[in-house]
């Protein structure tokens, strides 16, 4: 009764369209009290549960995210990979997903790397005759990678809960979030397929692409220097969350001379309220998922689902669809502290890989971002664009369907996640 209780609290807040960290934090205030813990327990349990090396991660890089976009690396990105393939059929198209999939490779936020693209491809994809609305539903998912394509916040908070290592989640995510931009370039060319509208962009000469590559070079080393640093066994995921803003302020005020040393209050203002935003979120969250365990509800929850007696293939799309359900109205990191403790005694009587269960609910929450009704990157990209949502989600149902085809591929053929890992361990 307990558990009915909480998660319909919960779910009547959102609704009512009390912010998510606000929900999260008032439902697990009220189960407290109808679970007869003091309420004194609520800031002991924050801080366990926030008050962790791992999470340290979360704020250095969206700070290292922030200064990239000022110091003008995204501008830079976006050029080189113009010259290299903008010529091409459908080259905006690729030019959107790579420079997405490199700049979250920096970010490891969907909704950042909408934002900081987004003001510059929307415009010169309508420019080149692409309808606007399909061009920012592209955007919106082709950001939503930057969960995926390591570093990524929610592999940091799904490592926090669960115990798995982050470096071998943030391995396992790069071909799966390559395999999701290869779906989300499909579902824009088939969208854009007869437009007559659309002007290729005149093909770039050797030298134009060596000046765009000598000027991108310090943007393409960034994720260079913090994946190899972890992987090669120099530092830890948090480490190079510290080193990337080191490295990121080197570039921007050294190299690219962007970023000016009056804007550094501005720029660790927007860090502080965006990482406020999300330890706010992950603060409620570890009450509630506290709740679910101490209380039994989890437990109970995954002997309820492990006893409809289903093979692993239907119980995989079981997760599946709940998580994809759950995209459509949380995002990653609450859902993952919502859930997780309910999946996890599955996971281990399924002998599903823990690395490749969190790359796949990742994805899921992946295609949660551009999934109306909350959609964060949908909400970015038409504030951006200045264009209305109901317009974006006419055309967001192929990338939707793509994304969904590749989360099967994902979930159903382990080695897309494993080999990476199993290779650099």
């Amino acid at each position: 009764m307990l558990g009915v209780l909480l998660f319909a609290i919960f779910f009547a807040l959102v609704f009512l369209n009390i912010p998510i960290a606000v929900a999260l934090g008032l439902s697990s205030l009220i189960g407290l009290h109808m679970a007869d813990f003091s309420f004194l327990m609520f800031p002991s349990i924050i801080y366990t549960s926030i008050g962790k090396f791992a999470l340290l991660a979360i704020p250095f890089f969206i700070l290292a995210g922030i200064i990239m976009e000022y110091a003008g690396i995204s501008q830079r990105l976006i050029r080189f990979a113009s010259v290299c393939v903008g010529h091409m059929e459908g080259g905006l198209i690729s030019v959107v997903v790579v420079v997405s999939c490199f700049f979250a490779a920096i970010s490891g936020s969907g909704p950042a790397t909408v934002a900081a693209l987004g003001s510059i491809l929307i415009p010169a994809m309508a420019e080149a005759g692409y309808d606007k609305a399909m061009a920012t539903s592209l955007m919106s998912a082709a950001g939503a990678i930057g969960i995926v394509i390591p570093p990524s916040i929610a592999f940091v908070v799904y490592a926090s809960i669960s115990d798995v290592s982050i470096g071998a989640l943030f391995s396992g995510g790069v071909i799966p979030g390559v395999l999701l931009g290869l779906a989300y370039i499909g579902a824009a060319m088939y969208s854009s397929r007869n437009d007559k509208n659309i002007v290729r962009q005149p093909k770039a000469s050797a030298k134009e692409k060596w000046l765009a590559f000598k000027d991108a070079f310090w943007g393409l080393m960034t994720p260079v220097i913090i994946l190899g640093g972890i992987y090669g066994g120099i530092f830890t995921p948090t480490e190079a969350a510290g080193v990337a803003v080191v490295y990121g302020l080197f570039v921007g005020v050294f190299v690219y001379r962007e970023i000016k040393f009056r804007d550094l209050w501005r720029l660790f203002v927007d860090a502080a309220v965006s990482s406020g935003i999300v330890m706010f979120i992950v603060a409620g969250a570890s009450v509630f998922a506290w709740l679910l365990t101490t209380t039994h509800i989890a437990g109970d929850i995954s002997s309820a689902l492990l006893g409809f007696g289903i093979n692993k293939t239907m119980m995989l799309l079981m997760i599946n669809v709940i998580f994809l359900i759950a995209g459509c109205f949380l995002d990653a990191n609450s859902a993952f502290y919502i859930l997780i403790p309910i999946m996890m005694p599955i996971v281990a009587a399924f002998h599903i890989d823990p690395v490749h269960f969190g790359v796949f609910v990742t994805v899921n929450m992946a295609i949660g971002l551009i999934t109306p009704p909350v959609g964060i990157n949908l909400y970015v990209g038409c504030n951006i664009a200045q264009i209305s949502v109901v317009d974006v989600c006419k055309k967001i149902a192929p990338f939707v369907i793509a994304g969904i085809l590749a989360l099967l591929l994902i979930t159903f053929v382990p080695w897309l996640s494993l080999f990476l890992p199993q290779y650099l361990r």
